[in-house]
């Protein structure tokens, strides 16, 4: 039998980068209050979230563990709750999801994006182009954005000290007039192998597309389009495939698993990678909620 952590708490839990991180009761609450979102893509599982559970509850045999996704809080949670270490990652695998998490490592996918690491060097940024996006490496649901324009601020600076040092840089990404968020999802542990004249390669499986909206960088709602509306109303493919190269070269065997990639489709046509996220995503509830109603 399955059981399904839903820790919505996880990219809060990537920052902070510990074991022992109690997060804030906003999401404690949201991860007890909607766990059930993980049936939707695990029908026959047992969804929950850590904080409610207890293995000396469980009647059944337990076979694996899922999780949203992957954390040291969330395995030193169910470590204390009687978890057997052999269902859960290990501390290597749990290292790596952070590092592929930070936001540099997609980086080479992203056009006049910067690993920023001094306050000079944003400056000279800002000499070329006078409006940016400075995010936090590790952040997610709107936090750890701050937009400039034409300047730093003082405030500007102390974000950008304190984040290089907690986080080793800042990333830099040109502000862009934003039409429409297109999220492409995925599996790694499955796929399709490609065997070139050097090595050969898994390509992920491709699970569909997600429409989504956002307001400052935070997102809001799931559109329930199918995936040949939006394919038929977006530009996407191309990207679509250059993303895909890109895992395939980058990411297997490091990680396996789900993940999104979020694009952002602009007022000019162009279609821009805006991030990666190593873990379930809500495009992923939608897809499957669409397949179910179809």
């Amino acid at each position: 039998m399955q059981l399904c952590i839903f820790n919505p708490e996880h990219d809060l839990c990537l920052a902070k980068g510990r074991a022992h991180y109690v997060p804030p009761r906003s999401a404690v609450d949201f991860a007890r209050r909607d766990a059930n979102i993980m049936s939707v893509l695990y029908p026959n599982a047992v969804c929950t979230s850590v904080y409610d559970f207890q293995f000396s509850f469980l009647n059944f045999q337990l076979d694996e563990v899922v999780a949203w996704g992957w954390d040291a809080v969330v395995k030193h949670e169910l470590q204390k709750r009687g978890i057997e270490e052999s269902l859960l990652p290990s501390d290597e695998e749990i290292n790596t999801i952070r590092e592929l998490q930070h936001r540099s490592t997609v980086l080479p996918l992203q056009e006049d994006c910067h690993d920023v690491r001094s306050i000079e060097y944003m400056e000279s940024l800002l000499k070329k182009r006078e409006h940016w996006v400075m995010k936090a490496p590790w952040s997610g649901a709107g936090r750890g954005l701050r937009w400039v324009h034409g300047s730093l601020t003082p405030i500007d600076r102390d974000w950008i000290v304190k984040t290089i040092a907690s986080q080793r840089c800042v990333i830099a990404e040109p502000r862009r007039e934003v039409v429409a968020d297109v999220a492409l999802e995925y599996r790694v542990d499955s796929g399709q192998w490609v065997v070139g004249s050097t090595c050969s390669r898994m390509l992920p499986t491709f699970l569909g597309y997600s429409y989504f909206r956002t307001g400052s960088g935070v997102y809001k709602e799931n559109v329930l389009w199918k995936d040949e509306q939006i394919e038929a109303a977006f530009p996407v493919r191309e990207a679509r495939e250059r993303v895909e190269a890109w895992l395939a070269a980058n990411v297997w065997p490091r990680y396996r698993g789900p993940l999104g990639v979020d694009l952002m489709v602009c007022a000019d046509g162009s279609v821009h990678v805006a991030e990666i996220n190593f873990r379930h995503t809500m495009g992923m509830v939608a897809h499957e909620k669409i397949k179910d109603n179809s």
